[in-house]
């Protein structure tokens, strides 16, 4: 499904990029409305940062394709970028609240894109930013109130390659649209090139765009395919956006298939060095499939990209970490009733309590309840939620014992070292306090040894 249009070397690029000066970010911070930027870091509305690792998933094109999200999140993503189509070319996408519920079901940060957009200028089908627009004006209904949990790419690759300089005034006008029809959500927008900038009109224009936003919440999206075939071309456009303070996110890539292609490596590298969000691409359905990461939307069949992404150094799920928003136990999406929540295996009911003082003199007790979100041949996903009792409580911990070499890699919600077998988890500064009868959850990634073929659920004492 991904266009690969046609470009200009590297070379001519490089040469480029070094006759260019930039300008200072200097826009102030926005009003914390959900997910916001702050300085070149996106945050979410109680000041923590967030990075996105994820992936696109075609959702326009397979819209049966329902298990995705639960796969996708399963593997060890925190945010997930779904096409939609406006109508003008796929579509129109009248689903959007049932894939928010799914993102929010799976505890993934939603990056809606319509895709209509894709390479206007250069393909005659292709819809304009304003046209995208009105789609979202349509959607507004389904939008407004998931700031904690969207993040509105208003057009997917929305120039070609054929006079990429009107990106500017259209992109501007796009987000002057969004605000004024009242939208507050954290918008991003793609560069021009067919998302590849390689004539560098986004890099140039950057302050211009951000100086658009009337909220200052708009992130920038690079697109890295074989324009980015080498580590000076994807260092040297990183370092210019990382001097000059303006956010941004790698909001697709591929890999190296062949030595044309783009130096994925560098690319992950580079993100987890500079905090920087990225979203491969894709899932699967690919018309081209050396892009699928599953085969046949298959999980248990990841390609090389699919385990390289997923599995790999700097790869998901080495660097994700969960947004924060999950553990706040009054932010807890509603589950629709037209979607059915993804599978889960029952949790644990053998959980026992453990008082300990309170400063009026009373007991305060709070209960752990452990769930196994995913399971895959070297690991599995845990999440506990944490109960209060009958009184507020302002600190907890858990402490459980593994039966089987089972070892933490990646924790979120929680400070949980392991001692041997053993490990005690205690919470972090925003979810300390929890009031009576309310929870919240942690999660984590942990390796097992599948050789015994048994990976049993612990025993988890609170207090």
């Amino acid at each position: 499904m991904k266009s690969r249009p046609s470009i200009l070397g590297v070379a001519l690029a490089a040469a480029a990029l070094a006759a260019v000066s930039i300008l200072v970010n200097v826009q102030p911070a926005a009003a914390a409305v959900g997910l916001h930027i702050s300085g070149r870091n996106i945050v979410e509305a109680n000041g923590q940062n967030f990075i996105m690792r994820g992936v696109n998933h075609p959702h326009i094109w397979f819209t049966n394709q329902t298990s995705s999200f639960a796969n996708i999140k399963a593997l060890g993503a925190n945010t997930v970028r779904v096409v939609l189509g406006s109508g003008k070319r796929w579509g129109p996408s009248t689903d959007v609240a049932a894939v928010i519920t799914m993102c929010k079901q799976n505890r993934l940060i939603c990056v809606l894109e319509v895709h209509d957009t894709t390479g206007f200028g250069e393909d005659g089908a292709a819809a304009s930013l304003d046209e995208a627009v009105t789609y979202w004006i349509s959607q507004k209904a389904a939008l407004v109130g998931q700031e904690n949990y969207v993040v509105i790419n208003i057009g997917n690759e929305p120039i070609g390659n054929n006079n990429a300089a009107q990106w500017t005034a259209a992109t501007t006008a796009a987000i002057q649209r969004m605000r004024t029809n009242g939208f507050e959500h954290l918008l991003m927008v793609d560069a021009p090139n067919w998302g590849q900038d390689w004539q560098f009109t986004m890099r140039d224009n950057a302050q211009t765009i951000l100086n658009a936003d009337t909220r200052r919440n708009t992130v920038l999206s690079i697109h890295m395919y074989a324009v980015f075939n080498t580590a000076a071309s994807i260092t040297d456009y990183l370092n210019r956006f990382q001097t000059a303070g303006w956010p941004l996110v790698i909001g697709e890539f591929g890999w190296r298939f062949n030595t044309g292609e783009v130096d994925h490596e560098t690319i992950l590298s580079e993100a987890q060095a500079r905090g920087l969000g990225y979203l491969g691409w894709s899932w699967s359905g690919n018309t081209d499939p050396i892009l699928d990461m599953a085969t046949s939307f298959n999980p248990s069949q990841l390609t090389t990209w699919g385990q390289r992404i997923f599995n790999g150094t700097n790869g998901i799920r080495a660097t994700a970490r969960e947004a924060s928003v999950y553990n706040c136990p009054t932010c807890s999406p509603s589950p629709s009733p037209s979607v059915s929540p993804s599978p889960r295996p029952s949790p644990s009911p053998s959980v026992s309590p453990s008082p300990s003082p309170s400063p009026s003199g009373g007991t305060r007790s709070c209960t752990a309840t452990y769930t196994r979100i995913g399971q895959w041949p070297s690991g599995f996903q845990g999440e506990i939620k944490v109960t209060a009792g009958s009184q507020n409580i302002t600190g907890w911990r858990v402490t459980w014992t593994w039966a089987n070499g089972q070892a933490i890699t990646q924790v979120w919600g929680a400070n949980a070292p392991q001692t041997g077998a053993s490990v005690t988890a205690t919470n972090v500064n925003y979810n300390g306090t929890i009031n009576a009868g309310q929870n919240i959850t942690f999660g984590f990634l942990a390796s097992w040894n599948n050789s015994t073929n048994t990976n049993p659920t612990p025993t988890c004492t609170a207090s």
